[in-house]
């Protein structure tokens, strides 16, 4: 009989492995979205649906099982045991999934993403409705498959944040909504206008040359990761290999700058994930709260910040030809735009309105009380009651998210999580680093890398999300700090 060392040791190779197959599957699907060729697609979705179906059975292996059951309560230490946990959930999850429904998902949400970008370029939801009532079954078949007396949205919900429950999620959005929208109307009400320094159009080889500075500024790893553009920004990658995108606005250089370095947070925690754990969850991200924490930590917190532009201006002016002053630079990173439709441009208080109204419509799409057809008049809704706007065309509403092609459905809410664990971070970070806006004004980034590096990134998954959060700040997971933070910023810049 093998002994638990050797037991633990096959495992692991095993763990191995279905690592290796989901992060080949990330490539190509990077690939799809930046490089490949359009007509592409047919062949791409039969490649991403034989390497999801790979991994299904690599997860929900006899043998796998069996291993787990043989090191459940065996003498594991602490790290040991947090893989057979992460392993053992996963699997626990997969065995239920057919496969030919892990199949049938991946192959759909290949299919769909012309359909959704067709559908976008002619402003037509009607082309889309159809995928889009596939996706929405194959999550519903796909929960119940899980569990068939549960929540449906909760369960999807856990796919990407596991830990923390679509309950502290739902709180969460509505102790947002209920503090930020009288904090919008009173800077809607304030006579404040912040600076607009940008005339024209800047062309895309002046802005990528910004953010690739700007990503050089932060401390990039060139070595490994690569900058791209996509028409919805991302990153993915491993430890070795983060590679981010972004897009460029012809008359908002900002809005690149902001882009690429949200990407940069995703992918500085990606390169921060312990090498020597490649391929187990001790060196895989926890989740995407957390991943979602360190993009807009860098995003908000360091891009937005004024000691920021007092260290970027000059780079910027000289690239955009302007003449504007750091706080003309801080002001514009910061207006705020309660009239702006599109999510991965709104400011830092409006964007989690945007939120709030996609996990309402996906929740009730998943559990049935609200009909795809119905979308786009619901949305419009939603957007004139929390943000006093209306779209007017699909493209700039319902159809602006490529989440809901790729099945991603429960995955909206972890930005408004990621956005409070930010500030959350951010606040225990000053309190034990000292000056940080000295250090940015300066552009010394290291004492922050090693900071988040040491507190967040070299645990991997090793913690479940609370207590991750705990032993990075020594306290549960809490809006405080974000509603202080968010309150104290933006009275201050409109004097309200």
């Amino acid at each position: 009989m093998a002994t638990t060392t050797e037991t633990y040791e096959q495992f692991l190779e095993h763990v191995r492995q279905l690592h290796y197959v989901s992060d080949a599957g990330s490539v190509l699907q990077w690939d799809q979205q930046v490089m490949m060729p359009s007509g592409g697609t047919p062949a791409r979705a039969k490649q991403s649906s034989a390497l999801s179906t790979l991994h299904h059975d690599l997860l929900t292996d006899d043998q796998l099982g069996e291993w787990l059951d043989e090191l459940d309560g065996a003498d594991l230490d602490a790290e040991q045991a947090a893989v057979v946990r992460e392993v053992r959930r996963d699997h626990e999850r997969a065995v239920r999934v057919p496969s030919d429904l892990v199949e049938r998902i991946s192959e759909a949400s290949s299919n769909a993403l012309p359909v959704w970008e067709e559908a976008k370029a002619e402003d037509d939801f009607e082309m889309f409705a159809d995928t889009l009532e596939e996706m929405v079954e194959l999550r519903r078949e796909y929960a119940a498959a899980i569990d068939p007396d549960r929540d449906p949205y909760e369960v999807l919900f856990e796919e990407y944040e596991p830990y923390l429950g679509v309950d502290t999620a739902e709180q969460v959005l509505t102790t947002l909504r209920d503090a930020l929208v009288p904090l919008v109307d009173d800077i809607a009400d304030s006579d404040a206008t912040l600076a607009d320094p940008f005339e024209g159009t800047y062309d895309d080889d002046t802005q990528q040359a910004l953010v690739e500075d700007a990503l050089d500024t932060l401390g990039y790893d060139w070595d490994h990761g690569r900058l791209d553009t996509a028409p919805h920004p991302f990153s993915t990658g491993t430890q070795f290999d983060a590679r981010v995108t972004t897009r460029f606005k012809p008359d908002d250089p900002i809005d690149a700058v902001g882009s690429t370095v949200h990407e940069f947070g995703h992918a500085t925690y990606t390169l921060g994930l312990p090498r020597e754990a490649y391929g187990t969850p001790l060196g895989d991200n926890r989740d995407l709260s957390v991943h979602e924490s360190q993009s807009r930590f860098w995003e908000n917190h360091i891009g937005r910040t004024e000691a920021f532009w007092d260290h970027f201006a000059d780079t910027a002016n000289g690239h955009l030809g302007t003449d504007a002053t750091p706080r003309e630079f801080y002001e514009a990173a910061n207006t705020v735009h309660p009239d702006n439709l599109i999510r991965v441009e709104a400011d830092e208080l409006t964007y989690h309105m945007h939120i709030v109204l996609r996990f309402e419509i996906e929740r009730d799409l998943i559990r049935g009380d609200l009909a795809v057809e119905d979308v786009p008049a619901v949305w419009n809704e939603k957007m004139e009651e929390y943000l006093g706007v209306r779209p007017e065309t699909d493209a700039a509403g319902c159809l602006q998210d490529i989440h809901w092609t790729n099945g991603a459905i429960g995955y909206f809410p972890t930005y408004t999580l990621g956005s409070v664990l930010a500030a959350q971070l951010d606040h225990h970070l000053r309190a034990d680093v000292g000056d940080v806006d000295a250090l940015v004004r300066e552009g010394d980034f290291d004492p922050i890398h090693d900071w988040l590096t040491e507190n967040v990134h070299r645990h991997g998954a090793r913690y479940e999300t609370d207590d991750l959060v705990r032993e990075a700040t020594g306290e549960p997971f809490t809006a405080d700090h974000f509603l202080d933070y968010a309150d104290a910023k933006y009275r201050d810049l409109y004097d309200s």
